[in-house]
């Protein structure tokens, strides 16, 4: 008997402390969603601006808005000073939020990216989700991926084919998104962003043919990044 009435005990317990523990969980789960939906103000473009824009000729080229918090890109600007001095790297289109990647210093503007010579330069058009998200900015370092599958056996294969290619330039960014009533719901990358990659002409050959008949993806790939370990990826390979 005694047992038994220890067990009820325990079981009911037990049946408290997880139902406060759900209780809890999903009230900061609701915590955590309203922050999201919190407004945070950001600067964003409102007419074209060109490359080598001084950050202090903007103010007429931008507006503040109030956007949810949980869609406030990383870097976003909210006072013009955070990038006083800089100067735009990378042409701004209007909707798209400022952010500090899109700046460099006037002189480092002015040098430009360090072109081998004899490279081409190749500007390839991807969905954002393939160019990190559309954060690129000139003089990075990538590396080219490309997906394909081959016709006799119907097999698909990724692969690392070029690394550390410099980007030269990028156009495209993020923009704001209006609901039916003209209010501002979130941010997301313009549809496509362009890159223009400096690259021998063999490894042009490559990235051309693969923007045309393949599927391409860049990643960050800095100087010290390791270029070991890579290989042919297949469905038989995925799962190692």
């Amino acid at each position: 008997m005694a047992r038994r009435i220890i067990t009820i005990v325990l079981a009911a317990v037990l049946a408290v402390a997880g139902g406060s523990l759900t209780y809890h969980y999903s009230t900061g789960a609701d915590r955590r969603a309203m922050a999201d939906l919190e407004p945070t103000s950001v600067l964003v473009v409102a007419e074209a601006v060109p490359a080598g824009t001084a950050a202090g000729d903007l103010s007429e080229l931008v507006e503040m808005r109030e956007v949810p918090t949980g869609s406030v890109v990383p870097g976003a600007v909210a006072e013009l000073s955070d990038v006083e001095g800089l100067v735009t790297s990378a042409d701004l289109v209007p909707g798209e939020q400022l952010v500090t990647a899109r700046f460099v210093a006037p002189e480092d503007l002015e040098k430009g990216v360090d072109v081998p010579d004899g490279y081409h330069r190749v500007s390839i058009e991807l969905e954002p989700r393939r160019v990190i998200g559309g954060r690129l900015r000139p003089g990075d370092t990538v590396g080219v991926f490309v997906s394909l599958e081959t016709e006799e056996r119907k097999e698909q294969k990724t692969h690392l084919i070029l690394h550390k290619v410099v980007v030269t330039e990028v156009a495209g960014g993020v923009r704001q998104v209006e609901d039916e009533d003209g209010e501002e719901t979130q941010s997301e990358p313009a549809e496509t962003v362009t890159v223009t990659l400096a690259v021998p002409a063999p490894d042009a050959e490559k990235v051309v043919y693969a923007a045309e008949y393949e599927l391409l993806w860049l990643s960050i790939e800095p100087e010290d990044a390791s270029e070991n370990g890579t290989r042919i990826v297949t469905s038989e390979v995925i799962f190692e």
